[in-house]
């Protein structure tokens, strides 16, 4: 089951309570260690209004090409 910080249908927290949620979410952790989470939150963002992948094609190719380019730096 996904975590809290990764549920489409979660109310929307409020700032404080978001900054500290994304705190506490070690997937939140390990993305942001790549300097790709500028494109995995406006994925999650697209997937949340949408709710349907195939609407969020192009944040699924930025994640996933900021993805790449980091395992090609390493």
């Amino acid at each position: 089951m996904a975590k809290p910080g990764h549920s489409w249908s979660r109310p929307r927290a409020g700032k404080e309570e978001e900054e500290e949620e994304e705190g506490e979410d070690p997937l939140d952790a390990r993305i942001a260690r790549t300097g790709c989470l500028e494109q995995h939150r406006e994925l999650q963002e697209c997937m949340e209004r949408h709710r349907d992948w195939r609407e969020c094609q192009a944040q699924v190719r930025a994640f996933g090409a900021c993805m790449a380019r980091r395992e090609h730096r390493e």
